[in-house]
């Protein structure tokens, strides 16, 4: 499977098997928006700078640009697929690859592909790590079993406590094989001292932001669980004309629920103030012009990249009180939390937060900024994901480095 001859290889380096540096194999299903991908480019990337080799496969998707920026060598397998007959297949393939570019550790993001990467992990004698990005359906015995093959791993590690505490109560995985190692963002991008004047000033006339109205900002794809009903009906108990509402985010071919929002915005009187806007490339400006940014997801967040990024860009932050929130947002200090699918409780905390003053404001941004680069940035999560690497390719008696 040389990436010469091979088109599906995308291969900014040659590696060669007979060096000794270690190489990561990461495999997920696609590579396209999300919490799983962005955690697998950020690490591969981070691997590659630390001198190591990094490999990813996956059936393709959006972001393979963003691979061949970091020098990271891309195969594409359909490890996206369900199908038992194709899963076998990816055995063989991905025992080739291990073998190919002498793999030192296989490392799986999604329960599909790691059947196939576990099996081929144990065919090449080589450890096996897991990640587990949010929590699954166990509610029937082939579910459960099907799930399980995410704990077991040398090593899994879990996005929070929350998705933490999940494995060991759904699976009883031995608890020193679990390990928590945070999500993180990119300090420097949401920075408010990097965010130019002129970015804010054009998206405020793009989306024609009334001067000198609140904005309230709820980030996050069109989907139920986002919470965006509830934000609204929170919004249509202030009785406030003069507060701005926007829900950021893609529908995702959602367009029963998009015309859903559009209704329920329509029947509670807030046309005009509430409106859905299209997920866009530069978010640290549209957190700029925000006063306050929600996250009103009514089932747990896994993290809550929402709460962090809002906090990191220092705005003031609601935000649900359950899964990952409760470790990312400090309520009195960096923001508020308040009770799922409680439009009420959300309205209070929404007056609440507008009546603040510019000076606890400006201390409360601080301290959430402080908060969020302190705990839950990008270098911090690759630095403590290579730890692990380190951990098993030394138990294993594999390349490792200083």
């Amino acid at each position: 499977m040389e990436a010469a001859s091979n088109p599906s290889v995308i291969a900014p380096a040659t590696i060669d098997a007979r060096e000794t540096v270690p190489t990561i194999l990461q495999v997920l299903p696609a590579l396209d928006v999300g919490g799983v991908e962005r955690g697998t480019i950020d690490v591969a990337c981070a691997t590659v700078r630390a001198g190591w080799r990094a490999l990813v496969v996956s059936s393709g998707g959006a972001l393979l640009h963003e691979l061949r920026r970091g020098g990271v060598t891309h195969v594409t397998l359909p490890v996206d697929s369900k199908n038992p007959i194709v899963m076998l297949r990816n055995v063989g393939r991905l025992s080739e690859l291990i073998k190919e570019h002498n793999v030192s550790v296989v490392h799986a993001r999604s329960r599909a592909p790691a059947w196939s990467a576990e099996l081929a992990a144990k065919r090449c004698r080589r450890p096996f790590v897991t990640t587990f990005h949010g929590t699954y359906d166990t509610g029937t015995p082939f579910k459960y079993w099907y799930g399980k093959v995410m704990t077991r791993g040398a090593k899994t590690i879990a996005i929070s406590d929350f998705i933490a505490d999940y494995i060991h109560k759904t699976f009883r995985t031995d608890p020193d094989r679990v390990v928590t190692i945070p999500r993180g963002i990119d300090p420097e991008r949401f920075n408010p001292e990097n965010v130019a004047p002129q970015r804010m000033i054009q998206l405020a006339s793009t989306w024609r932001l009334p001067d000198g109205a609140p904005v309230v900002m709820l980030p996050g794809r069109l989907t139920r669980w986002k919470g965006q009903l509830v934000l609204i009906e929170a919004l249509a108990r202030l009785e406030r004309d003069d507060i701005s509402c926007l829900l950021v985010g893609s529908d995702q071919g959602r367009t029963r629920y998009r015309a859903e929002l559009e209704r329920k915005i329509r029947n509670k009187g807030l046309a005009g103030r509430v409106r859905i806007i299209d997920d866009l490339p530069d978010m640290p400006a549209a957190y700029m012009l925000a006063d306050i940014v929600v996250s009103a997801s009514t089932n747990p967040e896994a993290f809550g990249r929402v709460a962090v990024e809002g906090q990191a860009m220092g705005r003031l932050v609601i935000a649900t009180e359950h899964g990952g929130s409760r470790e990312t947002v400090l309520p009195g200090q960096t923001g508020w939390l308040v009770p799922p699918a409680d439009p009420d409780a959300l309205a209070a905390a929404l007056i609440e937060a507008l009546s603040v003053d510019p000076e606890l404001r400006n201390s409360i941004g601080e301290a959430a900024r402080a908060h969020a680069i302190g705990n839950f940035t990008v270098d911090q999560m690759c630095q403590r994901t290579l730890d692990v690497y380190r951990g098993v390719m030394r138990d294993s008696s594999l390349p490792t480095l200083p």
